[in-house]
């Protein structure tokens, strides 16, 4: 697909969950999520052949909010779990299914407590002291066009693009597209695509 006017190439690797999942050439996700279903495995993530790359288990919107993300094996990759009685809606993910903090790989929350669109900040381990996020997410969810951004710069690691076909709706499936630009880690993208998917939700029924 064509890329933007303002993307910036990057010329190393951005790998945070494994560089095996960082390619030298865009990556486009399709994601299909079970609209009407809260139950495991709601969302599946493909390429654009409907290659099964990532699959979710867990229960979303539960109690305990705890999900996993599996390779097409089933092997798991790493665990999201959501922080309870946090203001900012904070995630924690880890390696593999560990909840262990030495296995802390990032943590994800919102920029501000109060707000219209979603800003969500991304701080690496490693950046205990959080004055400065490694990624950050802005756009409408709503209308599928959030874009992630490395740090605070304008450089665009990847992009949401809206749906992917109208008709999935009507089959209970929502369907839509993720650019992943260059060098940049997919499977890290994805885990940020269900975290905030989650996050939606839970501003909706607020």
């Amino acid at each position: 697909m064509a890329q933007p006017s303002y993307y910036l190439p990057i010329a190393n690797p951005v790998w945070v969950i494994g560089p095996q999942y960082c390619l030298p050439y865009p990556v486009d996700l399709a994601i299909v999520r079970k609209v009407l279903t809260i139950t495991d495995g709601n969302f599946t993530i493909t390429d654009m052949n409907d290659n099964i790359l990532f699959k979710v288990k867990g229960r979303i919107l539960a109690l305990h909010d705890r999900c996993t993300l599996l390779d097409p094996a089933g092997n798991p990759i790493v665990t999201l779990q959501q922080k309870m009685m946090t203001m900012h809606n904070r995630w924690q993910v880890f390696r593999g299914e560990s909840k262990n903090p030495a296995d802390l790989i990032f943590s994800v929350k919102r920029s501000s407590v109060f707000q219209l669109k979603p800003k969500l900040s991304v701080y690496l381990a490693n950046n205990t002291a959080e004055e400065f996020c490694d990624f950050k997410v802005e756009g409408s969810w709503f209308n599928r066009s959030c874009v992630i951004y490395a740090g605070e710069s304008s450089t665009i690691v990847a992009q949401m693009h809206k749906k992917y076909t109208a008709g999935s709706i009507l089959l209970g499936k929502d369907r839509f597209m993720v650019t992943v630009y260059p060098h940049i880690d997919y499977a890290f993208i994805a885990a940020l695509i269900v975290i905030l998917d989650d996050i939606d939700k839970q501003a909706n029924d607020a």
